[in-house]
């Protein structure tokens, strides 16, 4: 019966298969396998029990059920795998499967696996993502808004400059994610406590084989386990991809808002937003990625807890492991395809960004002003004090900036034809086409 929401709510049957028991299990036996490679290349064991070995450490042969019932009798989920697949082996091979490991040689090594299938779907979210707010923010590059500081309208921007800035973000993400895989997809193979004494002085070759059959890297040094220094960037890393799409998410959710109402998710024909209320359109799906963000950033935590263990290792970090590397990876993929759907289909409202740009009758423009005046020797510190005065008081009174301007003289200083143009919000958008356009060429490249 499914108790936790990823298995019946949230996440992807690709994503999932990766850290299903099944998988895991699949992941201990290609170590195995490798394994008696290594020993098989060096003489240790004889090349015909390597070959049986390599034949049967797959699930045709070795059945989670029966390494399930063989836990329940000895309280060890790797070795009840390793006795599982001896039993398999005739009496000539089944006495090398194992031969020289302790359990976190396979563990460990096979997560390492996991993470490399893992990071690979994520790099893919993470690329269509970043293409699908490139489109967006060369389709709206000309498309000017009002530009939002403390909540409050500060001077205008445009709405590709705003897709922009998260494509950035996202390809940050990606180089972070590429750099992280250095220190993550390694692996062991050198024993209870590090020193490799039970490959009888053959251990670092060991490693180095079954890492290369593998595609891994050897650790150079480690304790009975790899260090959860490096687990804990890759949560980490994971959890800061959830804070850019909590962020995306948190202003989709704002300009959706009805006072505002920029743009909204899509909203299907039978779609019900409330079952009370018939009217209701809500971002849900924006409100879920921002409500699953907290759950992926507070997996940080257990993940920097796993790093101090005592002495060659304890088995604290082993519990939490079981639920934050799954939770992670499986969060992070639903979000992400979840984000990119809602972006590919995201609504826009031009009206209500033209009227939310003339809200405020012109105080947004004060800023403009300020710079054409200091333009006609006018003093900065002069100017502004005008423009702040000016400010106040349109909004005090209610009026258009303009009107408030023209009766305090500002003809004094500029003509009518300036006035106007510095008080169009789509006359001060700066560089932002020209950004927008850089970043797109320079992205589209990596």
């Amino acid at each position: 019966m499914p108790i936790h929401p990823i298995e019946y709510r949230y996440g992807t049957e690709e994503m999932k298969k990766i850290w299903s028991e099944e998988h895991k299990l699949e992941a201990w036996l290609r170590v195995e396998a490798a394994l008696a490679k290594a020993h098989a290349k060096l003489g240790n064991i004889p090349f015909e029990a390597y070959k049986e070995i390599s034949e049967k450490a797959n699930l045709n042969y070795v059945k989670l059920e029966r390494v399930k019932e063989i836990e329940a009798e000895i309280n060890h989920d790797l070795m009840a795998m390793v006795k599982a697949l001896t039993e398999v082996c005739s009496e000539k091979a089944g006495k090398y499967v194992h031969l020289g490991a302790t359990s976190y040689d396979i563990e460990d090594t096979a997560l390492a696996l996991l993470f490399k299938e893992s990071i690979a779907i994520i790099e893919g979210d993470l690329i269509e993502l970043k293409e699908t707010l490139l489109n967006l923010a060369e389709h709206h590059k000309e498309t000017v808004c009002i530009g939002r500081t403390h909540g409050q309208h500060a001077v205008p921007t445009t709405y590709g400059l705003k897709f922009a800035v998260y494509a950035c973000e996202v390809q940050r993400h990606i180089d972070r994610l590429n750099q992280c895989k250095e220190r993550v997809l390694v692996g062991k193979m050198n024993g209870a406590v590090g020193t490799g004494a039970s490959f009888k002085g053959k251990a670092l070759e060991i490693q180095k084989i079954v890492m290369d059959e593998l595609g891994l890297k050897p650790v150079l040094a480690s304790t009975q386990i790899v260090q959860r220094d490096r687990h804990a960037e890759l949560i980490f890393n994971l959890a800061l991809i959830a804070t850019t799409l909590e962020k995306i998410a948190k202003e989709i959710r704002n300009l959706q808002r009805t006072e505002i109402a920029e743009v909204s998710e899509f909203f299907a024909i039978k779609q019900v937003g409330s079952s009370t209320m018939p009217h209701k359109r809500n971002p849900h799906k924006s409100e879920r990625i921002c409500g699953l963000a907290r759950i992926v950033k507070a997996l940080v935590y257990p993940a920097l807890d796993n790093n101090p263990l005592e002495h060659e290792r304890d088995l604290t970090n082993s519990a939490p492991e079981r639920i934050i590397f799954p939770e992670a990876f499986i969060l992070i993929d639903y979000m992400l395809k979840q984000m990119n759907s809602i972006l590919k289909t995201l609504i826009f409202y031009p009206k209500n960004i033209e009227k939310n740009l003339n809200l405020t009758k012109g105080l947004i423009m004060a800023e403009h002003l300020m710079i054409k005046l200091v333009e006609k020797n006018v003093g900065r510190q002069e100017a502004h004090e005008l423009l702040r005065k000016g400010a106040m008081k349109a909004f005090n009174e209610n009026k258009p900036l303009k009107d408030v301007l023209l009766e305090e003289g500002i003809l004094n200083y500029l003509t009518e034809e300036e006035l106007e143009y510095c008080l169009n919000p789509k006359n001060y958008i700066g560089e932002a086409e020209k950004i927008v356009e850089e970043d797109i060429k320079v992205l589209r490249q990596k």
